[in-house]
């Protein structure tokens, strides 16, 4: 990255040599509505946060149920290289219910604002500061690592803040964190906080940065050029309201654009993302910064030409770093360019006739106002070419069992190169079940994978025709697939096998070619 393109900034002074990061995605993450993990769920994410390379997890809050507990023991039992913190506010017993939990630390937090003091605690300044002091004292007398938080510090009496600060350092605390609990930081006002913090005390200064007004990141990294040592994220950015700053973008943020050197496996990103998309329910928006699925995605003529020619024309990164693989879309902006090298990929190579013959069909279809899906190019490709359609795969028979007290089970008997494949398999409703036997019965003799899954109704009632579409990845390769059907499970089986098909057919026909 050249210096004139980071304005000129000495980054030597702006104390990003070395950056720790606490993902909070286990606690914080998990407040965002509508999202509930239980304790396995948690490991699976823990586990995968420690491949990432996070320093320190804060797994949930022992507090809060006896499932919790059970989460932070199971986790604690991986022995992770992070460090395993529980939640806790300023109540010992939220120390002990951390202590019964065997997490190695607490991030112990108090409230400092005076509107959290007046309608919250209903306590007084000397009350919640003798609170912070004696529970960090309870803390570290009790072997554990102590981060002390001042809830609501952006919106609390400066003077004040400091006051609880110093009195938890002086009874012990090894981190302190200012934390921006509604986010109204700007990144100007997030440097001169977090420097003021960082210069009057010597021990590692966080940041918690919350995303109200979309300035979760920039503000986190205005926190760490101000000094502090340690950010606070999620994964995607979970978390309550608007969220909280995104892991993701702050690592890439760092790396790509202050040449900062992190020890964070970045390839995992996508799929890190992915799994705690799955795990909590919680999807990931289309256009989301880093990992969303249009982040590496060109569909414009003049973007994928460019593409084409340099990748960087129009990435700012190439998508491998973060686990993506770039994908070229479908619609009526697309061009030739595009068209072209998206069915070379699966093995078509038309014409300069035919091509420009797609073309005219695809942009036609685009004109009525329809999203083109890859398997729907390649059927009009197949059609302009005068090509035998392939079908490798096809369904012969499912039986999905689903119901009160039923595990949703589905068997398939699916005939692929004329052999005849049986499987079953469970999941968490119908659709999950039918799906995970397709990928059972079909993964015995390809690589193809379910890589995204979305459903909607096209029309209204009871009777409700489905549109599904999903994506499915072989290789390098991505491709979209959609599936409509009145019964949502035949739409998702629809999708599956027609994306199945072309991803096969292209080898197919180069074997009988050959013979």
């Amino acid at each position: 990255m050249s210096r004139d393109y980071k304005c000129g900034i000495d980054l030597s002074k702006l104390h990003l040599e070395s950056v720790n990061f606490l993902d909070t995605t286990l606690r914080d993450g998990e407040q965002t509505p509508g999202a509930s993990l239980n304790p396995e769920k948690k490991l699976r994410i823990a586990k995968r946060l420690d491949e990432l390379g996070i320093q320190i997890i804060e797994a949930g809050s022992a507090i809060a149920s006896e499932g919790e507990i059970k989460t932070i023991r199971l986790i604690m039992k991986e022995k992770l290289n992070a460090e395993i913190l529980s939640f806790a506010r300023a109540l010992k017993r939220d120390i002990n219910a951390a202590l019964k939990s065997d997490a190695q630390g607490v991030h112990l937090v108090v409230s400092t604002s005076p509107s959290h003091l007046k309608y919250k605690l209903k306590k007084t300044e000397e009350q919640v500061l003798q609170m912070a002091i004696d529970t960090t004292q309870y803390a570290k007398d009790h072997g554990l690592i102590v981060e002390l938080s001042a809830e609501d510090a952006t919106r609390s009496d400066l003077n004040f803040v400091k006051k609880v600060f110093a009195a938890g350092i002086d009874a012990g605390a090894d981190r302190i964190c200012p934390c921006d609990t509604v986010g109204i930081l700007t990144p100007e006002r997030s440097y001169s906080f977090h420097h003021e913090i960082s210069s009057t005390f010597n021990i590692p200064v966080s940041a918690h940065c919350h995303n109200d007004f979309g300035m979760g990141v920039a503000n986190s990294i205005a926190a760490l050029m101000g000094g502090a040592k340690e950010v606070h994220a999620t994964i995607n950015g979970l978390g309550e309201r608007a969220g909280n700053a995104s892991l993701e973008e702050i690592v890439m943020t760092l790396i790509s654009l202050y040449d900062v050197q992190l020890p964070i496996k970045t390839q995992l990103f996508y799929n890190t993302s992915r799994l705690v998309s799955r795990l909590t329910g919680i999807s990931v928006q289309p256009n989301k910064a880093i990992i969303g699925d249009n982040a590496f995605t060109h569909e414009a003529g003049i973007h994928t030409h460019g593409v084409l020619a340099s990748p960087l024309t129009y990435e700012p990164f190439p998508p491998e770093l973060v686990g993506i693989h770039r994908r070229l879309s479908t619609g009526k902006l697309s061009g030739t360019h595009g068209i072209k090298a998206f069915l070379e990929d699966l093995d078509l190579k038309p014409t300069a006739d035919q091509l420009e013959e797609i073309f005219r069909r695809i942009k036609a279809i685009g004109d009525r106002g329809k999203v083109i899906t890859d398997v729907e190019l390649y059927t009009v490709a197949e059609m302009v070419m005068g090509l035998p359609k392939v079908y490798p795969v096809k369904l012969e028979e499912l039986t999905v069992m689903a119901g009160n007290k039923i595990t949703p089970t589905a068997s398939v008997r699916i005939t692929m190169d004329d052999k005849l494949l049986t499987e079953a398999a469970v999941g968490i409703g119908p659709v999950d079940a039918a799906i995970n036997a397709i990928n059972k019965a079909v993964a015995q003799a390809t690589n193809i994978h379910l890589d995204d899954y979305s459903v909607k109704a096209i029309t209204g009632g009871t009777n409700a025709v489905v549109e599904v579409i999903v994506k499915l990845k072989k290789g390098n390769i991505i491709l979209s697939s959609k599936g409509v059907h009145g019964d949502i499970v035949m739409a998702s089986v629809e999708a599956m096998l027609n994306g199945m098909n072309v991803l096969m057919a292209g080898a197919i026909r180069n074997k009988k070619s050959s013979k």
